[in-house]
């Protein structure tokens, strides 16, 4: 019963989300200085042919030359229809495009996260289970390092090392999975070396607790210690990060899709603001939106699947 609440409550909370972030949008748009038509023709044809003959037709074609406030209501009645409009630029429906660019930043936060992962729950596991010792405080130094290195550094050296000089992988665009190792190891490094200290830092305080150490004084291996009586309890805090970091994950992307040529969403969100590609804008933002909804939605469940004693609380 809880759960279908926590469930219609997110469901709200994305139709809430998604007017919210459109309509702003669309708004913040309206304040940037220049001609749209202007810029639009600009992005649509090349910068040598442009004329105020071109951007007039173009703001005819397109009837950018109509009061914004109806625009505005034109694109709620599409969402309302789930039509979110042709972009500006490319003529081609914002829901093909923004799947497209969406789906290559999803693979490439998907793998970054799956190695976040893999590399920071081994390395938090064993520093928590010795806090103070000579792992823990190697960690802690390789963490602050790898949180406290630029991005744009990162992507420069990975790109010298591992693309050029040694060709594992390509240096920039995407051909397949190999395209995403690089920038998905780039963006996993200042992601494992907070969740490492989290999970550090949640099953120091776990190993404390009376039950963690009744489960050593009934003789059990260590590993089934900290597996049934000390990693379900510890991952709660774990979860939470995660989930925040996975959207800041989505969201920050720009510098390495950047860096990397990699087409997607940051590279999208880009484009569409510089040619004030009004219809693409409000569709990644509000991609985006909704995907912030989802996220927290997952991280909610998964902490309840962990923790039944915050369902009872509720």
């Amino acid at each position: 019963m809880f759960v279908a609440r926590l469930l219609a409550a997110r469901a709200l909370q994305a139709v809430a989300a998604a007017l919210c972030v459109g309509c702003f949008s669309f708004l913040l748009m309206q304040l940037l200085p220049g001609d749209v038509a202007f810029r639009v023709a600009a992005s649509r044809y090349s910068a040598d042919l442009m004329s105020m003959q071109l951007a007039d037709a173009v703001r005819g074609t397109l009837g950018l030359d109509r009061p914004w406030p109806l625009r505005l209501l034109d694109w709620l009645r599409q969402v309302a229809a789930l039509d979110f409009g042709r972009s500006l630029v490319s003529n081609r429906p914002v829901l093909v495009e923004v799947g497209e660019q969406l789906g290559r930043s999803l693979a490439l936060a998907g793998l970054a996260l799956a190695m976040t992962v893999a590399l920071a729950l081994p390395v938090g596991i064993l520093a928590g289970l010795s806090p103070g010792g000579w792992f823990d405080r190697l960690s802690l130094g390789v963490a602050t390092l790898c949180r406290t290195v630029p991005t744009y550094a990162l992507c420069i050296v990975a790109t010298a090392i591992f693309a050029v000089r040694l060709g594992w992988f390509p240096s920039a665009g995407f051909s397949g999975w190999s395209s995403l190792v690089l920038p998905a190891a780039v963006l996993s490094l200042g992601m494992a070396a907070v969740t490492s200290r989290v999970m550090r830092d949640s099953l120091a305080r776990t190993e404390r607790t009376a039950y963690f150490r009744y489960g050593r004084q009934k003789g059990l291996p260590e590993w089934l210690v900290v597996w049934r009586h000390g990693l379900r309890n510890a991952l709660i805090p774990v979860v939470a990060v995660l989930g925040q970091q996975t959207m800041v994950l989505i969201e920050g992307v720009v510098v390495v899709e950047t860096l990397f040529a990699f087409p997607g969403i940051g590279q999208a969100i880009v484009r569409a603001v510089f040619s004030s590609d009004v219809p693409m804008i409000q569709g990644t933002a509000l991609a985006l939106g909704l995907i912030f909804v989802v996220v927290n939605t997952m991280v909610d469940l998964v902490c309840l699947w962990l923790d039944p004693r915050a369902r009872s609380a509720r």
